[in-house]
């Protein structure tokens, strides 16, 4: 048996955790450089706002409903979404983190399923403020279906327990095809002009049918609907091959010595997670462009370059980096994105190399431990110079709420 958990509308639910005033009111959240709607609190779908919806169209919404708007704030995300982790890891046996806001947990062998779900229900919401919703099944296909019913239908209590096959066939039914976990739009079409328009109807399917015609992939899908199990609880995913890290500006970057300062901000930002991952990469590229939309000619281009042997130390990369972005950068041009991408990345341990070498290679390791771990503690934050003191060009963020649970500065006053 295996239960998702679900943080409902956790954006705009993280935004209203220490706003009371906004609990029931219309609440979004946007992407990047203040962007698209991403989140949705349940007054602002009530509202009718769609998803991905851009930010200049809501002006109508916000002066006649008074809607709130919020920039993405990732350190406050983050952190409150390791709180609710840490809580299923104490209280599930195994735990597979998915994303942000989902987990998958082993829970078979567990007695009362639905009572364990309603008690870590229960608990998520009293200790962090965060609603969750539970969908519990014997495949992680069917899984995430019955998350989706325990979200979609109120009477449920936002817990769904799919042990009983009736009660499976019973949701397969009336749930679309739209809805089964990694079945698109696109797809979804593909399978109606077949005759598939529920979820019952793709577990019916042949399955070689299926195979042959779409792919292996979607082939067991149809056996998770149907209540065999392909896909296992991932602990441990698997390592990175490569590592990327982009964003857009928040301005047009003209000037060569923004930009390197941009691709210096990025490669720290991989670099970091390269380490995090307890890995070496060997090779990087980097990539700027202009806006495929302006009235201007559009150019975009990248560039590839290797290290004589794998690092994880930022100021390899940082010159290689430098290299990579002067041999492509051209004068004359407004840039909208750049970014980096660290390849041929591999384990830590085992690596063969000279004696001279794993010298060099524990000092360098030393140096970036005692770098990270500073950076970790809470107390400050240490980056290099050539990432610059006050960018103009990062994203801007002008409806960004205090980071409460990670910035001494911006805990909140009770008066």
């Amino acid at each position: 048996m295996f239960a998702l958990v679900d943080c409902n509308n956790f954006y705009a639910s993280c935004e209203q955790l220490f706003r009371p005033d906004l609990r029931h009111r219309p609440v979004v959240v946007l992407s990047n450089n203040d962007g698209c709607v991403v989140s949705r609190s349940p007054a602002a779908k009530a509202l009718g706002i769609p998803m991905g919806v851009p930010a200049y169209q809501l002006r109508e919404a916000i002066a006649c409903h008074g809607v709130e708007v919020f920039s993405s704030n990732y350190a406050l995300y983050a952190d409150i979404s390791q709180r609710v982790m840490r809580i299923l890891a104490a209280l599930a046996p195994e735990v597979e983190l998915y994303s942000i806001d989902e987990a998958f947990l082993d829970v078979g062998g567990i007695a009362g399923l639905e009572d364990f779900g309603r008690q870590l229900r229960t608990t998520v919401r009293q200790w962090t403020g965060v609603t969750v919703a539970i969908g519990m099944a014997p495949t992680k296909t069917l899984a995430k279906l019955a998350n989706a019913a325990a979200k979609r239908f109120p009477a449920t209590g936002g817990v769904v327990d799919l042990h009983d096959r009736k009660r499976q066939l019973r949701l397969l039914r009336i749930m679309p095809v739209e809805e089964v976990w990694g079945v698109g739009r696109r797809l979804s079409r593909r399978l109606r002009l077949m005759g598939i328009e529920t979820a019952f109807d793709l577990a019916a399917r042949d399955q070689g049918e299926l195979r042959r015609r779409f792919s292996v992939t979607l082939a067991r899908t149809a056996a998770e609907l149907d209540g065999l199990p392909c896909f296992g609880l991932d602990e441990a995913p698997p390592p990175r091959k490569q590592i990327i890290s982009s964003r857009s500006f928040g301005e047009r970057v003209t000037d060569l010595a923004a930009m390197h300062q941009a691709v210096c901000t990025y490669t720290a930002t991989a670099c970091e997670k390269l380490r995090r991952g307890r890995q070496y990469a060997r090779s990087m590229s980097v990539f700027i462009q202009t806006s495929s939309h302006a009235a201007a000619p559009y150019y975009g281009n990248a560039a590839h370059g290797s290290l004589p042997v794998p690092s994880g130390d930022t100021r390899d990369f940082h010159r290689l980096a430098r290299r990579l972005l002067e041999s492509i950068w051209k004068e004359g041009h407004a840039y909208v994105k750049a970014g980096v991408m660290l390849h041929d990345c591999c384990p830590t341990t085992p690596l063969q190399l000279s004696l001279l070498g794993k010298q060099g290679l524990h000092a360098s390791d030393a140096l970036m431990a005692a770098l990270d771990r500073i950076n970790h503690s809470g107390r400050g934050r240490v980056f290099w110079a050539n990432q610059g003191i006050d960018p103009s060009w990062t994203m801007f963020r002008n409806h960004l709420s205090p980071s409460y649970t990670t910035n001494w500065n911006a805990i909140p006053c009770v008066r």
